[in-house]
């Protein structure tokens, strides 16, 4: 027989798809002290929020008359119609949060407007009102929230332990305090305050108060706008990098989302600078028009919809190709030979830090047991270095391009540059003064010296190159007097119809030659024939452990992969040569790491040279 359900028992059936555990009740507080215009809000728990939770802000708080009504099931002032879900700008809309939250626990609000002489004071416990009354209070809006889940045992027995349940709330607290930077925010756990922030708008020094297991000398700052959208926030130099996504926080229009696209948009712009497998570390913060997406499509409102998810993905990875492409990308030898600051400058610096009481270190690494050092296969500098003082090149003027053993300048191929938005690296205010070890280059501008690994560098030359050659319509190519003949195994012969065409696509005009032999008898011309002979070989051979060729993410790997012909560590090369490989990477769309993810470029700048020496 088919009933209506009792009233209590439907809002808590309601309520379970919204509020799950301590997580989600702090979520809907915080949204609605931010759509109040808190500029300041405070958040206490105990017990991992199971046993208490309070959030005070100083928002515009509500009226008298509306206390009660704000906790009825889809009562918001957020929206009032139809059309206003075509174009969300709060963080709350649905009218379903304070409904559920009393639903589930003993609740108790204390506001007041700064209209109002007196402030409200409520509770409700399960749904039903128990006083309403006046009260002296601050401006704003105080809720308080005891003995979640008491009138549902059965949920309590899935909540995760104190601790487990602390530290996602510390973890969303944080997340917040990055995106409204000039909200302070204050968290308190078990009567310890765990982090504090001044709402100052400084981003950066929010996420080293927070955050402190990740090196802010590694990030990068990333600004970027195109006519309805525009990106603002930190990523992290391809030095920087975790086993997981978990260090890559977004928010859309001031809300925290989870969203493929936005992760397809990250790994583009990161494409063929990470080791696969690693995650760059990224906050980012889109803005873009309401009626320009979709909030509406689960109550927890961390999944948003993009009307045109091919352009937020292009304009994400455009803006960080631009951020990458600049000199604060170079990576600083000083964040890999970390220097330990005496105790004067540490008490010093203490002494400065007022706002933070206890700090929190790896705040994340207790949600998600992933963190882990920088890779060490990022860079490795030879110590008691030796320079050979006799090589020391001030003017140097290119000669002719040798085919078979210079480093060629002039390809006749032009590469899609992009300009970087922040301070592009000027290439030619770097003055080449050495190599050591036949392995790197030693050049000098005004305040820096760098090491510039030449595998690397004409690793990252190479594939460019490939790359670009591959999209050109009209190809570049050279005849050769002899003939390369090259054998295929017996699988990859088999799938010669896929990649005959790729290579052909890249500038080679090769052939079947019989018995699983293949004739090449033109070559893109910026390659020698010792190169072209070592790439064609090694592309074939891995053309069939990838899928989908006409995939070109699947293609960018096969060409990185087939990457071996490059100059080696070892190789000696001649001073027109290394000028001609320095004038070759300046051309780069992504000249500071290789197609591996490694580093082409380290920076030392006189400063931390002096430092080295205790000149400073």
């Amino acid at each position: 027989m088919i009933k209506i359900l009792d009233k209590q028992v439907a809002d808590k059936i309601a309520a379970g798809e919204v509020i799950d555990r301590p997580l989600s009740v702090i979520k809907e507080l915080l949204e609605n002290s931010l759509d109040a215009g808190a500029s300041s809000i405070v958040i206490e728990i105990r017990r991992g929020g199971k046993e208490y939770i309070r959030v005070t802000d100083n928002g515009s708080g509500i009226s008298r008359e509306e206390t009660e009504i704000a906790f009825l099931r889809h009562a918001t002032s957020k929206i009032s119609s139809q059309e206003d879900l075509h174009a969300i700008d709060t963080l709350g809309f649905r009218g379903e949060a304070l409904a559920s939250i009393c639903a589930v626990t003993r609740t108790e609000l204390i506001t007041k407007r700064p209209c109002d002489r007196t402030g409200t004071r409520l509770i409700i416990h399960g749904g039903e009102v128990i006083s309403s009354q006046p009260t002296g209070c601050p401006d704003g809006t105080t809720m308080i929230i005891t003995d979640l889940f008491y009138n549902m045992p059965a949920r309590l027995k899935f909540m995760k332990s104190d601790s487990a349940e602390s530290n996602l709330i510390i973890d969303m607290v944080s997340r917040f305090a990055l995106a409204y930077k000039d909200v302070s925010f204050r968290l308190i756990n078990n009567g310890r305050i765990l982090f504090s922030t001044a709402g100052s708008g400084d981003r950066l020094n929010t996420i080293s108060r927070v955050y402190q297991s990740i090196d802010t000398q590694n990030l990068i700052p990333l600004k970027y706008s195109s006519e309805n959208i525009s990106a603002d926030g930190y990523i992290s130099t391809p030095a920087l990098s975790r086993p997981s996504r978990a260090n890559q926080i977004f928010f859309v229009n001031g809300r925290p989302v989870s969203s493929k696209v936005i992760e397809k948009g990250i790994d583009q712009g990161y494409s063929e600078r990470l080791f696969e497998g690693r995650y760059p570390v990224v906050f980012l913060f889109l803005t873009l028009s309401s009626s320009d997406l979709d909030v509406n499509i689960h109550p927890n409102k961390r999944e948003v919809r993009f009307d045109d998810e091919k352009t937020i993905e292009e304009f994400i990875a455009q803006s960080i190709r631009n951020a990458l492409g600049t000199k604060e990308s170079i990576v600083r030898a000083a964040n890999i030979f970390k220097y330990t600051e005496s105790k004067e400058q540490s008490s010093a610096q203490q002494a400065q830090d007022t706002n933070v009481q206890v700090n929190v270190k790896n705040i994340m690494s207790t949600c998600d047991d992933i963190y882990d050092d920088i890779c060490d296969d990022n860079v490795k500098i030879q110590k008691n270095t030796k320079i050979n003082s006799s090589f020391v090149m001030e003017d140097v003027e290119l000669p002719e391009s040798n085919q078979e053993e210079s480093v060629k300048t002039k390809t006749g191929i032009e590469l899609d540059i992009k300009e970087p938005f922040f301070r592009p690296f000027d290439f030619d205010s770097i003055d080449i003064k050495s190599i050591i070890f036949d392995t790197y280059i030693l050049a000098t501008d005004e305040d820096n010296f760098y090491l510039i690994d030449q595998h690397a560098a004409h690793e990252r030359i190479f594939f460019e190159k490939l790359v670009s050659e591959y999209k050109r319509e009209e190809k570049f190519r050279q005849p050769i007097l002899m003939p390369i003949i090259i054998d295929a195994d017996i699988s990859a012969a088999q799938q010669e119809d896929e990649w005959l065409p790729l290579l052909s696509d890249m500038g080679f005009n090769i052939e079947n030659f019989g018995m699983g032999s293949y004739r090449i008898s033109e070559i893109p011309t910026f390659m020698s024939l010792s190169e072209a002979e070592s790439f064609t070989v090694d592309f074939i051979n891995n053309f069939e452990k990838s899928s989908d060729p006409s995939n070109q993410v699947v293609i960018d790997k096969l060409i990185m992969r087939s990457c071996k012909s490059a100059v080696k560590a070892g190789d000696s090369l001649s001073a027109a040569e290394a000028a001609a490989l320095i004038n070759d990477l300046k051309l780069c769309i992504n000249p500071f790491s290789c197609p591996h993810g490694r580093p082409t470029f380290v920076k030392f700048s006189k400063y931390e040279i002096e430092r080295m020496f205790k000149r400073s």
